[in-house]
């Protein structure tokens, strides 16, 4: 290829070693050179004298929830433009990241981002053994190379409440999921909020962050009393709820309940839903991530990213302020 480009074999070298200095006439020459020859790098040498492979493991499970898919688009767009490559590692669990520390420690990559939280001191452990940067989607345990960035979801619960008080609503539930740091931020900020304002009891029913469970969890606080007012751990949750108070319940959303979601997901802006909910600001919270991916002080918290309030026709029974 040297010889068909009419440059030396360093230049060669440095045309493809990322930061290397070479001119843009040698580069294209170079570049020309090796698209004629059909020549592909091979990176073990790189690999091997940097110990960096450039290449970011992704671990998630849940791609059921159009959010974990999303986001994922984001990131995979933000680690080219960044010169990384994705390797996706499948996870049964969309809550933990637990049960693939094995696998992960079979790659060489140089860092592992995941939705997932990190529950045990033992697993965090393990995963700072790899010593890699581990950033995590979903606070949990963290400490050494595993920080966390996440969405600001206690805050905007808080402003959930608000809004539904706003709205008229004065019996209050609430669709959770299975034990998470996020669950737990999400319902302690909707619950501190309805305190507040002199609401101590609400009904609570637990889902599975999706369809069906919303759809079931809705019922499930219709047999507790009757709420006028309904806060969702996500958007799929509140989907299916919506669904099963409309068509087996038979009461109308937003007259007879008021609901709301949170990821902002595209289906929760079709007409059939219009649904409140709160938008995660991916681009932000992936910038934020990858920051995070050079950093090697010590995480004293979580990097919380606020989100945006999106109201819709789910919520819109009343416009008198509280």
């Amino acid at each position: 290829m040297a010889r068909l480009a009419g440059v030396s074999q360093s230049a060669v070298s440095r045309t493809f070693t990322p930061g290397a200095s070479v001119s843009p006439v040698m580069r294209e020459k170079v570049v020309a050179a090796a698209a004629a020859l059909g020549y592909q790098p091979n990176l073990i040498p790189r690999i091997m004298a940097t110990g960096r492979s450039e290449i970011i493991a992704v671990a998630a499970g849940g791609f059921y929830n159009p959010y974990f898919t999303d986001i994922l688009e984001v990131l995979v767009q933000m680690l080219r433009d960044a010169g990384k490559q994705m390797m996706l590692v499948h996870t049964e669990s969309d809550l933990a990241l637990d049960g693939v520390v094995s696998e992960l420690a079979r790659y060489r990559v140089d860092a592992v981002v995941t939705p997932l939280s990190i529950r045990s001191r033992s697993v965090a452990d393990a995963l700072n053994a790899l010593r890699i940067p581990i950033v995590t989607l979903n606070a949990g345990v963290t400490g050494g190379l595993i920080r966390a960035v996440i969405s600001d979801s206690e805050t905007a619960s808080a402003r959930a409440a608000q809004l539904l008080c706003r709205a008229g609503g004065t019996r209050f539930g609430y669709i959770g999921g299975p034990e998470s740091p996020q669950q737990n931020l999400r319902e302690q900020g909707f619950a501190r909020q309805l305190s507040i304002r002199g609401v101590h009891e609400y009904a609570r029913a637990i889902g599975n962050f999706d369809y069906d469970g919303g759809y079931r969890a809705a019922l499930q606080l219709f047999e507790q009393g009757r709420p006028d007012a309904i806060y969702c751990m996500n958007d799929l949750a509140a989907l299916g709820a919506m669904d099963a108070i409309r068509s087996r319940l038979g009461l109308r959303i937003p007259e007879d309940v008021l609901i709301m979601g949170y990821d902002n997901i595209a289906m929760s802006q079709w007409p059939t839903y219009d649904l409140s909910t709160f938008d995660q600001d991916k681009p932000a919270i992936v910038r934020a991530v990858l920051a995070q991916l050079g950093e090697t002080a010590p995480q004293l918290a979580p990097i919380r990213i606020p989100a945006s309030l999106i109201e819709r026709r789910t919520t819109s029974r009343s416009t008198e302020v509280a």
